[in-house]
């Protein structure tokens, strides 16, 4: 089952997340045996270049498709997954059509017998398995911390859960948290599937509206709303071209689209995806939103900007909105790092998300 979910993530262009919970429901695996998938699943895919690294010191001639893919199965195994040898080895050429069945032994076997703490990697790029222009970004962003956030982001995430039974990262929490929704405080989620801060908020007691561009990630936030049994008003419209009356509401929360770079350990395969054109399209869009949200604010409001990534080009490149002012105050909640005019939490402080945060307020 994960070598047909990792083909089609690796040759038909499917997301990760989108294919195996499916392929799971509708599988009779056990739960051990599906934690172990989505372990083979989310860690050959994070890990690919340097499964095609270990498995590249045996290989004279680059392996067709299909074949690629068992070889990363198996390295992964052997390399990162702690399987034993013997069986690593054994069930993956299992996998293989009997025209190759002996080649990927042959290959697994020399991967088994020459463990990676011997080896000499391409480059540290391929060591930590990201793209040459990604890790090169990473490096620049972050300095000497680059490799400890890009290492982090190779494990898999812990499940954190708020007192209310949602399951959400601290760092999302901290970022609803840092909006101090006040109970008859009238506050706007701009962006807010699938409804985890909208949820927060609301929780506090403040009186939420969560608005969402596409109607299915609408309803996404009307149903965990629905579970958690808060009533939030939901509403579909372009976050560009808000359906709502300026000067309306006493905070803004803009949780805005991004790249996702502080989050790649829950998205394994986004960081094969990304391009560095994306960030600059996405900038341009955030600083779209973001004028758009500031008209919202009421005078003397608040608008809190947040982004799951850790460019400045993606936040604290972005000039502040006319009217308002930096509030800088320490957020209420979290393990922040003041960072430009915000504040910014990476992957490995608090084993979360990485995260960027603003806040402003409104001063005409």
């Amino acid at each position: 089952m994960a070598l047909d979910v990792l083909q089609r993530i690796e040759h038909d262009g499917a997301y990760a997340n989108l294919v195996l919970g499916p392929t799971l429901t509708a599988s009779n695996l056990t739960d051990q045996d599906r934690r172990f998938a989505t372990e083979l699943v989310y860690g050959s895919t994070r890990m690919r270049r340097a499964c095609d690294a270990i498995v590249d010191r045996f290989v004279s001639q680059p392996p067709d498709d299909e074949t690629r893919s068992i070889l990363r199965l198996g390295a992964y195994q052997l390399a990162y997954a702690g399987v034993p040898a013997h069986a690593a080895v054994s069930a993956t050429v299992d996998l293989a059509p009997g025209k190759t069945r002996g080649f990927i032994n042959a290959v697994l076997r020399r991967v088994a017998d020459n463990p990676i703490y011997e080896m000499t990697w391409p480059s540290e790029a391929s060591r930590l398995s990201y793209p040459n222009w990604l890790a090169d970004r990473l490096t620049a962003e972050l300095g000497d911390e680059a490799v400890h956030a890009m290492l982090q982001m190779n494990e898999p995430p812990s499940v954190t859960t708020r007192a209310d039974g949602y399951v959400q990262d601290e760092s999302s929490q901290w970022v609803a948290a840092s909006v101090e929704g006040a109970a008859g405080e009238l506050v706007l989620d701009m962006c807010a599937a699938p409804g985890g801060k909208a949820t927060a908020i609301a929780g506090d007691g403040a009186i939420v509206v969560a608005a969402d561009m596409r109607h299915r990630r609408s309803e996404l936030v009307r149903e965990n709303a629905q579970k958690l049994d808060l009533d939030i008003a939901v509403v579909t419209g372009d976050g560009t071209a808000p359906p709502f009356r300026p000067g309306a509401f006493d905070a803004v929360l803009l949780d805005a689209p991004c790249s996702g770079l502080g989050a790649l350990r829950r998205r394994p395969d986004a960081r094969w995806r990304i391009e560095a054109s994306d960030i600059t399209e996405l900038a341009v869009l955030q600083r779209s939103l973001l004028s758009a949200a500031a008209s919202l604010v009421k005078p003397g409001g608040r608008l809190v900007y947040s982004v799951c990534t850790l460019t400045a080009e993606e936040s604290i490149d972005h000039l502040t909105p006319e009217g308002f002012e930096v509030d800088d105050a320490t957020p209420p909640a979290g393990e922040w790092r003041p960072y430009g005019q915000g504040w910014r939490v990476l992957p490995h402080d608090a084993d979360t998300d990485g995260m960027v945060l603003i806040r402003y307020r409104r001063t005409l």
